[in-house]
């Protein structure tokens, strides 16, 4: 589930880190999220685009797809199933 204001539960600035980092940001900060919420990964790094969704699918997670931070960097979207 998002928040209230329809933004995700959890989101991890990952500007400026290159791969594989957003994506192991990712898996750090799962657990911080209850199941069913929404965690966001904002990155600069071409390589989340395929990073995320291929991480999400190894891990019986759901990817929600992208859309754009405030500042106009790419954002990738995750619900924790369990």
């Amino acid at each position: 589930m998002t928040g209230p204001d329809g933004q995700p539960a959890l989101e991890l600035d990952c500007r400026g880190l290159p791969c594989p980092r957003p994506v192991i940001e990712l898996g750090r900060h799962l657990g911080e999220v209850a199941v069913g919420e929404v965690l966001a990964v904002v990155a600069e790094d071409p390589a989340a685009r395929a990073d995320v969704p291929a991480w999400a699918r190894m891990r019986g997670q759901e990817y929600l797809g992208e859309d754009a931070a405030p500042d106009g960097v790419a954002r990738y979207q995750v619900r924790r199933l369990a």
